[in-house]
């Protein structure tokens, strides 16, 4: 399969042929959401209906073409319907579609091709259907794995929404208390480092890591009961608006944990498979995890997830009944190992570190030209634009941030909002001719937004 597969579908993106939503996507949409409810807020805000994708380019069914720059919420990483991968699924699909956890020849060569990527001795396996069981089912094994029951997580994480999961992440949701009314015992949270809105600076007003880590140290001994199973982190807070922290930070938090006898358990579900130049992101550290789970772009949009730890914990997932009905299961199997194969032939790590580095440059030329950009982040095809309402206050301007989105759709750009941080998750094929396409519909937006509020 030739690297360039895309590129012909993608011809004429974008293209607008109607208003949009167009009237089809209008009355699919009322028809469906008479009865289908709980939607997302990026559907909320533009209730497009699609009918078809192909690699960078999604159709919906009034015929508008669109530059994708949401990769279905960095699930579709390699492309909308990537050729192998949907003709390793149709297979399987005709021979074996489910086995529970027996070994199947694809399952046998998903899991060597998985401990050859993997940093470490991380080889000890797990296959799930979505990352909530895959985030889940790591809880249960750091549990299992010393005995203790308790968890930090930090501020404006995010993990799933079961349990043990949502404890780890923010639980308010306006008045409603669909997420508590209270929080699992045992799950707690910490402040994390943002560069750009630190909770503990140095004197000259950088941002001071080692402060984290001793609040981490003076929280566990003054609020818990000092039985803390694992720390829980996104390496990269995708929910959050695309949050990074500083490159000191991850030695020094897995330092912590080496000399307090804690598990670090790295949810990768989001920020893994490539999405930041990298098989997992906390190899830009050099940092390996004890735990790590693995989801979304794993299967490039069939539902499979991983949970992997240490070899020494191996036993860990035979105590907890780890298997699950759909986990593992040949299609999965197929998806997962295809699109690992992909990324590999197609040399997509070196695209997403080369056309990464062309976004952060782009977008800090946006930063520098307006006035309503407060900072960019990213690495990789994993990025954020922080809208402010002043750069000296830094309040956060969700109104331009929805503005924004919704401007930018009707341009021809299907991607994700997130209230005043502007989220981009291109799929890891775009060349950087698309990635300047995308930008420059989001750079028009943002300037229209400031001109109707008067900052031009």
């Amino acid at each position: 399969m030739a690297a360039d597969w895309w590129k012909a579908s993608a011809a004429g993106i974008p293209s607008i042929k109607t208003e949009v939503p167009g009237p089809k996507s209008r009355v699919m949409h009322e028809k469906t959401s008479r009865h289908y409810r709980g939607l997302s807020g990026q559907v909320q805000l533009f209730p497009v209906c699609f009918e078809e994708g192909a690699g960078i380019t999604l159709t919906d069914v009034d015929g508008n073409r669109y530059l994708d720059f949401s990769s279905g919420i960095y699930v579709t990483s390699l492309g909308h319907c990537h050729p192998k991968v949907s003709e390793a699924v149709a297979h399987w699909a005709g021979k074996l579609m489910n086995a529970h956890d027996f070994t199947t020849p694809v399952k046998e060569k998903l899991i060597e091709k998985m401990v050859d990527i993997l940093p470490g001795n991380l080889n000890a396996i797990q296959l799930y259907s979505d990352g909530t069981s895959a985030v889940e089912a790591a809880i249960r094994a750091a549990r299992a794995i010393n005995n203790k029951h308790e968890f930090i997580s930090c501020f404006r994480d995010f993990h799933g929404k079961s349990m043990a999961a949502v404890s780890c992440a923010q639980m308010v949701r306006g008045d409603v208390f669909s997420y508590g009314p209270t929080r699992a015992p045992g799950f707690y949270m910490v402040p994390r480092p943002n560069p750009y809105r630190p909770t503990f600076t140095k004197p000259d007003g950088t941002i001071d890591s080692d402060a984290y880590i001793r609040f981490y140290d003076e929280f566990i001994q003054e609020g818990t009961v000092g039985n803390v199973s694992a720390f829980v982190l996104e390496p990269v807070q995708g929910w959050g608006g695309s949050i990074f922290p500083p490159d000191d930070f991850f030695p020094k938090l897995r330092a912590y944990c080496d000399k307090k006898g804690i598990l670090l358990l790295d949810d990768e579900v989001l920020a893994g498979m490539g999405r930041t130049g990298e098989w997992l992101a906390l190899d830009h550290w050099n940092v390996t995890p004890d735990i790590v789970t693995f989801g979304k772009s794993f299967g490039n949009g069939f539902p499979v997830t991983a949970m992997v730890v240490k070899e020494q914990y191996a036993e860990a997932l035979d105590k907890i009944s780890a298997s699950s009905s759909y986990g593992g299961n040949p299609m999965a199997c197929a998806a997962a190992l295809a699109s690992i194969e992909v990324i590999e032939e197609e040399q997509i790590l070196e695209n997403v570190r080369s056309v990464g580095d062309f976004f952060m440059k782009r977008m800090q030329r946006m930063k520098d030209d307006h006035p309503i950009v407060g900072d960019v982040k990213g690495k990789g095809f994993l990025l954020g634009i922080e809208l402010v309402k002043d750069k000296q206050t830094k309040e956060p301007f969700p109104e331009a941030g929805k503005l924004v989105y919704q401007k930018a759709f009707r341009k021809g750009l299907a991607w994700i909002p997130a209230g005043h941080i502007l989220r981009m998750s291109p799929p890891l094929i775009m060349d950087q001719h698309y990635a300047e396409m995308g930008l420059a519909m989001i750079e028009e937006s943002i300037a229209e937004v400031e001109r109707e509020h008067g900052y031009r």
